[in-house]
């Protein structure tokens, strides 16, 4: 008789490198991004996330002006997060900042609202 694996909830904030260039570098993978997201919570290691934007939240053009991303994960490590993460093309093509990217396990204080 196998048992489940213990599952765990971990948040990430992921915020985006400064600079020039870096929300058009966003803009120009961010199809893929979605592309991958869409796999990790078909999988269910997913559990949401989004866009963290700028206290002005839009750019003179009306561009959103995202600056990060904030995610939820439910994995039986936080290896297994952090695995996702590094694999994300947001990761891997450098919009967000690898040296401030936090993973950390998460209790809800309350149930989580259903949509």
């Amino acid at each position: 008789m196998s048992s489940k694996p213990t599952k765990h909830l971990f948040a990430v904030y992921a915020p985006d490198y400064m600079g020039p260039g870096i929300l058009e570098r966003r803009l120009s993978v961010r199809e893929r991004h979605l592309k991958g997201i869409g796999r990790m919570l078909d999988n269910r290691i997913m559990k949401f996330g989004g866009a963290l934007l700028a206290p002005e939240p839009t750019d003179e053009s009306g561009r959103k002006k995202m600056t990060g991303s904030l995610m939820l994960y439910e994995a039986e490590s936080i290896e297994e997060v952090r695995k996702a993460v590094k694999s994300d093309i947001y990761y891997e093509s450098g919009v967000w900042d690898k040296e401030k990217l936090v993973i950390l396990p998460f209790v809800p204080a309350m149930n989580w609202p259903s949509t």
